[in-house]
């Protein structure tokens, strides 16, 4: 856990609380890499969130959140299967909102997805999505990468053919993943 993680979980209402330690990562490796933008949420959604898990927090303002038009219907498409499928989101909509846009938003970058979270591992992402979406991880029967499971999610709902995420072109391994677009 970096130092700007640490920090929030210095003011959380519950630094135990698996979301809190969870979105003090999450914020907290965007405060690291100095661009709150890519957390995919707008000032005010950014401020609610801080204001429920680490009151009297302070990390600068996101401007508006930011996705380009030819990636608005992925986005919007991932969201809402995320939020579809979140075990947390009858409690805990709030937090189930902002987590689908941090994933959807990551989806977009050019790296595995636990890199684009700014997570320690892919053990950590199967560990957050098992926690919020376990249907959906259990339909991994394929072990695929997060990344690639979650586009092809995306385009069974909408009755599409599979491809890949946005980001994926421009990832070390979109070769592994996709033999057959080299």
């Amino acid at each position: 856990m970096n130092a700007s993680a640490r920090a929030l979980l210095a003011h959380a209402a519950d630094p135990a609380a698996p979301d809190t330690v969870l979105f003090a990562r999450l914020v907290g490796a965007r405060i690291e890499s100095h661009d709150l933008l890519l957390l995919g949420l707008g000032g005010r959604e950014l401020d609610a969130l801080a204001g429920r898990h680490f009151p009297g927090a302070k990390f600068g303002r996101a401007p508006g959140a930011l996705v380009p038009d030819a990636h608005r219907v992925f986005v919007r498409d991932l969201h809402g299967l995320l939020m579809w499928h979140d075990r947390t989101a009858a409690r805990h909509r709030e937090d189930a909102h902002c987590l689908a846009t941090i994933i959807a938003a990551a989806s977009l970058r050019p790296d595995h997805l636990w890199r684009d979270l700014g997570l320690a591992g892919r053990d950590d992402v199967t560990e957050m999505l098992s926690r919020h979406y376990p249907d959906l991880v259990a339909r991994n029967v394929a072990n695929l990468r997060w990344k690639k499971f979650l586009a092809q999610e995306v385009a069974l709902a909408q009755g599409v053919a599979p491809t890949c995420a946005p980001g994926c072109p421009g990832c070390e391994d979109y070769g592994f993943c996709y033999p057959d677009n080299r």
